[in-house]
């Protein structure tokens, strides 16, 4: 979280940089003492395009941290630029071009640490929750999720779900490109309350997650909360789901979505008030009324 908004600072860094050396390139040069060179005031008006896409990419981006290597690399050229221009130049140029070269320095090293984290972030397990309220007793709403086997009548990229006994089963999701499957095993379970399992080892798969059920609000209803995890090889999982045009936190809750319709109207509807998600590809291919799932 931090190191996301140290990546947004460092954008509106980007922007107000990049506004300058567009507006007032010849007073950009002049601080940084290289007034005196040909083409300085086009070279300016170029790093400030520059600047103002970086601008664009830290601004715009839902994790926008893995973005701060593009800063870390124009800083790696204008350090360049203001090394040889203080190195060519004696008197206040050669002072304004040694403090323009500390600036640039001291914000290389903020860049390099943003985009750092931003790497360690996603070379680390993802982390998707969602939670829904469902109007039904939460000893039903427990017992339906469960039936392991039930759960490809909501979640639909998975093709199914083999219980194998009582605390092990076998999942299979069906991409558009490739299928994939693993073995998973009930870690924790308490009897109404929740649910949590993870991926057998060595099955080629790395998630885990947990599912609890609370009473409702003045006792009505169920509150079910959803926390999934995905290790580096889990994370083939949440490729799936951007195959299919969604994020992995849209697709839970989606998916959770479908769950209410599933407890409380006994099927899924497709309509257009059913929650396919906005970037669901399989938008394109329903058809109005249409059940997906069986009865309760």
């Amino acid at each position: 979280m931090m190191t996301d908004k140290l990546a947004r600072a460092l954008g509106w860094t980007s922007l107000a940089l990049g506004a300058a050396q567009l507006a007032a390139p010849r007073a950009v040069t002049r601080l940084c003492g290289v007034d005196d060179a040909s083409g300085a005031t086009t070279v300016a008006r170029l790093v400030g395009g520059r600047e103002l896409l970086h601008a664009a990419l830290l601004l715009g981006a839902k994790n926008p941290a893995r973005w701060a290597w593009t800063r870390v690399a124009g800083d790696t050229m204008d350090l360049g630029v203001l090394g040889r221009a203080a190195a060519g130049r004696t008197g206040a140029r050669r002072t304004r071009a040694l403090a323009a070269l500390g600036a640039v320095a001291g914000l290389t090293a903020l860049d390099a640490a943003c985009a750092r984290g931003g790497t360690a972030k996603t070379k680390g397990p993802l982390q998707v929750r969602a939670s829904i309220t469902i109007n039904k007793p939460r000893e039903d709403v427990y017992r339906f999720w469960r039936e392991l086997e039930n759960l490809p009548s909501f979640m639909v990229h998975l093709d199914s779900v083999r219980t194998i006994n009582q605390r092990c089963s076998r999942w299979k999701v069906k991409g558009p490109i490739v299928d994939l499957e693993w073995e998973a095993e009930i870690i924790d379970e308490r009897a109404g309350d929740l649910i949590a399992w993870r991926s057998v080892p060595g099955t080629g798969i790395s998630t885990a997650g947990l599912v609890s059920f609370t009473d409702g609000p003045g006792g009505r209803g169920t509150v079910v909360d959803v926390s999934l995890e995905y290790g580096a090889p889990g994370r083939r999982l949440a490729a799936v789901a951007r195959m299919f045009g969604e994020h992995p936190e849209q697709q839970v809750r989606d998916d959770l979505r479908r769950f209410k319709q599933v407890m409380e109207t006994g099927e899924v509807v497709r309509s257009e008030g059913s929650p396919e998600g906005h970037r669901a590809r399989r938008q394109l291919h329903q058809r109005p009324a249409q059940p997906i799932g069986g009865r309760a």
